[in-house]
């Protein structure tokens, strides 16, 4: 393995961990935040000081999350200028205007409201606290927003120009950055965080039941943290399916890689349970899977929402071919074209830099119009193979099908649990039904990692789709810097989440022993 290897793979180690434990974090805040105003609402309109106990409550845990989460996010930022100062250049100021933006309003916004959330108590009047409280919960989710604006453009890069004087790409459409991958990613991820922090508050209350504690704030929050969690989950699928709908637009390697699809078909079936062939490579006979239960004609519907439109499998991707929407077989640019285009493009830039050392002004008008008639398939040029280009099949397969089976079942879960709550007395009498709720609480955590893998994974190997991928975007630091700091990290992030899940543990016990009904 070379120096350079070594150097992408544990980077990328580095930053998987980062996001990992990172992304525990966020999605509480996004959701919670809400359910904290949603309760102060409720007290203000009530003045019930049963609903300002559980508006506390709530908050504080909202609190402890928060400050963990941010220290995580800071990390995160900085290791695109430590690990990946070639693509921090190379995006040039478009990946960092929404991170300027989200530092300068956002996070400005959440830290200045959050202050008044905790300690504005008796000291600014009721209106304003409330409006503060909405604020902070408003920032947390515009925060989101332009990180998911940065994420959306390395997914489908847009707005921009390359600038060959520079080496960099330079906006020049702002507004497009806000593509429909961008938008769909953005309401999706938050409102999959409401649907997390909706099992988050029925565990935590469901905890209070068996332990037979401050039965009514429990009966109360869960409610609560019901309806919000249902509204979260119903309106996180359907971002869902918008997404799938925008990935067979622009990313349909990551779609044949979430469906382990090779070759695709009209009508195209999608694998409801399967086992992938590990023998299976995109140019042998092999069969897809070993085993496989598929739901007729479901790829289609979800990708192009036509049972009957084709969807091309990784195979029909790298050799070109796609079916139109009249039935015609038509050629696409495949990846042996790309890889050619994508070194000429690069030749023409050196040949560029070359003429302009010179001073040869035709040489540099040349070489310009051959770089922009290839530069969309510029990263492809860094290739030896064309396998270099596929992404890890097996690992977004599985991540795929996590995310929808336990999605799935979160449905059905704030289902049952609005109807025990509402109907039947279940909930407050069944000890079994308590701990299923509880123990679901983690498995959110694990549907919601399983979806951000999904997305990251499945667009490999590009840190920039089709303009820069992970082998050119990386530092020239030594491998054993990133391994060092790698297990430095890993450390300290766990350190960190045991010490929010072991301080939520006594806040949750502690506040239990007190009168919150």
């Amino acid at each position: 393995m070379s120096d350079l290897t070594t150097v992408v793979d544990w980077s990328r180690l580095q930053f998987a961990i980062t996001a990992i434990y990172h992304w525990l974090f966020v999605p509480l805040t996004l959701g919670l935040s809400v359910i904290v105003a949603i309760m102060e609402s409720i007290y203000l309109k009530t003045k019930s000081e049963k609903w300002l106990l559980a508006t506390k409550f709530w908050m504080r845990l909202f609190g402890i999350n928060f400050a963990i989460g941010v220290a995580t996010g800071i990390i995160l930022e900085f290791e695109f200028g430590t690990n990946w100062s070639n693509y921090s250049w190379f995006v040039g100021d478009i990946f960092g205007a929404p991170l300027a933006i989200e530092g300068i309003l956002a996070f400005f916004m959440e830290s200045t409201f959050v202050a008044v959330m905790f300690f504005g108590w008796n000291k600014v009047s009721p209106r304003f606290h409330l409006a503060s409280t909405w604020l902070t919960a408003l920032g947390a989710s515009i925060s989101a927003l332009w990180i998911l604006v940065a994420n959306a453009w390395m997914q489908y890069p847009v707005g921009m120009e390359f600038d060959p004087d520079q080496m960099r790409n330079v906006m020049d459409n702002f507004w497009a950055l806000f593509s429909g991958i961008a938008i769909n990613k953005f309401f999706h991820a938050v409102l999959s965080g409401w649907a997390l922090s909706g099992v988050f508050v029925i565990g935590v209350s469901c905890w209070f039941l068996w332990k037979k504690r401050n039965v009514e704030f429990a009966i109360r929050s869960i409610k609560v943290g019901a309806w919000f969690g249902l509204a979260g989950m119903l309106l996180t699928m359907y971002t869902g399916d918008g997404s799938a709908v925008e990935v067979t637009k622009h990313q349909p390697m990551k779609l044949a890689a979430m469906e382990g699809l090779y070759h695709g078909h009209e009508g195209q079936s999608l694998a409801a349970v399967a086992i992938l062939n590990p023998d299976k490579e995109w140019d042998n006979d092999e069969d897809e899977y070993l085993f496989e239960i598929a739901i007729p004609k479901g790829l289609s519907i979800l990708g192009r929402h036509d049972m009957n439109a084709f969807i091309p499998g990784i195979a029909d991707i790298i050799n070109g071919v796609d079916i139109n929407a009249e039935g015609d077989t038509i050629n696409t640019v495949s990846y042996a074209e790309r890889i050619a285009m994508g070194k000429k493009a690069q030749n023409a830039l050196r040949t560029y830099g070359e003429a302009r050392e010179a001073g040869d002004s035709a040489a540099m008008a040349s070489s310009l119009k051959t770089l922009k008639e290839n530069y969309r398939f510029f990263g492809y040029g860094y290739f030896k193979s064309v396998n270099e280009a596929i992404p890890p099949v097996g690992l977004t397969f599985v991540m795929f099908r996590i995310m929808v089976v336990l999605g799935s079942y979160f449905l059905l879960f704030f289902i049952a649990v609005l109807f025990m709550v509402y109907r039947t007395t279940l909930l407050q009498r069944s000890s079994w039904i308590q701990w299923i709720a509880m123990v679901s609480v983690p498995f959110m955590w694990v549907c919601s990692e399983a979806g951000w893998a999904v997305a990251e994974v499945g667009r490999q190997p590009w840190t920039v789709q089709d303009l820069l991928p992970t082998i050119a975007s990386v530092s020239a630091v030594p491998a054993t810097s990133v391994i060092v700091t790698f297990w430095l990290f890993a450390l300290i992030f766990t350190v960190l989440l045991v010490a929010e899940v072991s301080i939520m543990c006594r806040q949750i016990s502690k506040e239990s022993k007190k009168a919150l009904s």
